[in-house]
């Protein structure tokens, strides 16, 4: 159990990582955009380690306070999270 939800966290967390990177490569070249809803949702999901990172390695929504402030608090809850969840469980 306890690698399902390590490895349900590294996914969550490469995907909107990914997700940053393609949001970003179509911001540069004027295509249509992920909806910040999208990244949102996933960051709720678990995945604002990878959307911070994300933001960081790829300078994208850096200029958007809710992001800049709101991932990594969301990243501290996850770890959190992720915590509790794996004291609890027995091996």
């Amino acid at each position: 159990m306890k690698e399902l939800i390590i490895g349900y966290f590294i996914l969550i967390n490469l995907t909107l990582l990914l997700v940053m990177k393609l949001d970003k490569n179509r911001a540069q070249h004027n295509r249509y955009r992920i909806s910040e809803k999208t990244l949102w949702i996933l960051a709720l999901a678990g995945g604002a380690i990878g959307g911070t990172a994300g933001m960081k390695l790829f300078r994208h929504k850096t200029k958007h306070k809710a992001f800049v402030a709101g991932f990594p608090l969301l990243a501290i809850v996850d770890v959190i999270i992720a915590a509790i969840l794996l004291s609890t469980i027995q091996s």
